[in-house]
């Protein structure tokens, strides 16, 4: 289930049991209280009639933690954790990000329904979305295909409405999986449209040049990790109401390679590029 349909469901809940209370319990223990008191009751009887119900006095404490949360992941940050290699090397299996859920627009929890426009996605972005096929799931891509866009890979290069993505060599690179084997990549710089970023490329055959034509409210994505990732050359399209947000910052990260306790403190608090 989606986490943020489970906290709006904890939120009803915990604020209707609020609610009920104070509309219509409160005032009756409150009169209670009063009359035992002027009957001569006891000091500890007076406070124990006063008293919440347990499940009032969690709800009462849990309602504005929830609602701070809900609002907080809802309209403005919301942290994410990158599950996979696809993106490296620029986000690692480990790295703990935050989004900006509001870079797109304002958009109601939940239903995921835009009410404000803010911006537009910008080819370079780095974005998270709901995967078309399952919107139960995130993916975090490279938002390289706007709407109207003509996207051609041919030999592993990378072409926008014709024009060639230049890339530059920076060399090989040693990339460890969970399991500690290390793998060879060609670590390459790419400008795309002016966003400067790393790629990795294997040393697998090119498959057969492909194309496609964003369609209107549409985005084109890949992975950084060029050769390992499962983006738009195979399932197509990301629709604009699955946007998520716009990762910008890494927050924590742990090494999950050789040394999986190990935290990388160089990689807290950078920027997403």
């Amino acid at each position: 289930m989606d986490f943020a349909l489970i906290m709006f469901l904890a939120l009803l809940v915990t604020g209707a049991i609020w609610l009920f209370d104070k509309l219509f319990n409160a005032n009756n223990r409150e009169q209670k209280a009063r009359a035992l008191k002027e009957a001569g009751g006891s000091e500890e009887s007076v406070l124990q009639i006063r008293k919440e119900p347990v499940m009032v006095e969690y709800a009462r404490a849990f309602f504005p933690v929830i609602l701070a949360v809900f609002l907080l992941r809802s309209f403005l940050v919301e942290p994410f954790r990158i599950p996979s290699g696809s993106m490296l090397p620029n986000l690692l299996v480990g790295d703990f990000i935050l989004v900006n859920k509001y870079a797109y627009g304002i958009r109601l929890p939940v239903v995921n329904k835009k009410i404000i426009a803010i911006d537009v996605p910008k080819r370079g972005d780095v974005v998270v979305f709901r995967y078309p096929h399952n919107p139960s799931v995130n993916y975090i891509k490279r938002l390289v295909g706007l709407p109207g866009d003509r996207i051609t890979y041919r030999d592993k290069t990378l072409f926008v409405n014709g024009k060639k993505m230049e890339q530059s060599d920076i060399g090989l690179s040693s990339i460890y999986t969970l399991r500690g084997e290390a793998s060879q990549f060609h670590r390459l710089s790419e400008d795309l449209d002016g966003v400067k970023h790393d790629i990795l490329l294997s040393d697998s055959q090119a498959h057969e040049p492909v194309e496609f034509l964003v369609p209107p409210d549409n985005y084109f994505v890949m992975g950084d990790n060029r050769d390992r990732s499962n983006d738009s050359r195979y399932w197509l399209y990301v629709p604009d109401k699955n946007l998520v947000g716009r990762a910008f910052m890494i927050w924590f990260s742990w090494d999950l390679t050789l040394d999986w306790d190990r935290i990388l403190w160089n990689r807290i608090g950078n920027s997403i590029n």
